[in-house]
């Protein structure tokens, strides 16, 4: 599992921001936890489609030392991607264990392609 950064490329109040990301929700609150960034801090579903925290750039550089990877924001938009097509796979499994033995219901499913490493990403 990754953390992700992208860019601190947004401004708001004099300071400039990024994203920080994970491929999982819980892998994010710890991280963000280690970085000492509040958890009422985090934007996610319902009020956003994308579980993240925003960081200053100089929590940006820290969250770096501590491993974050960091991303221009075309690789975090893939990552952002990726996460959505994990969670909602997430859903659909806990969806077929609710339903009933010999259920006539047919689940579709489409598979996407999974986010590269950062590092790989052009």
């Amino acid at each position: 599992m990754t953390v992700y950064v992208d860019d601190a490329i947004w401004n708001w109040r004099g300071l400039k921001w990024c994203h920080l990301m994970a491929d999982d929700t819980d892998q994010l609150h710890r991280f963000a936890a280690r970085l000492g960034v509040y958890r009422s801090s985090y934007q996610g579903p319902p009020k956003t489609s994308a579980p993240h925290y925003d960081l200053t750039a100089f929590e940006r550089r820290r969250a770096i030392a501590l491993g974050a990877r960091p991303c221009s924001r075309q690789e975090i938009v893939a990552v952002l991607r990726q996460v959505r097509v994990a969670e909602a796979g997430s859903k659909l499994a806990g969806f077929r264990a609710a339903q009933p033995a010999g259920s006539r219901h047919a689940i579709v499913t489409t598979i996407l392609p999974s986010a590269l490493p950062c590092s790989t990403l052009s």
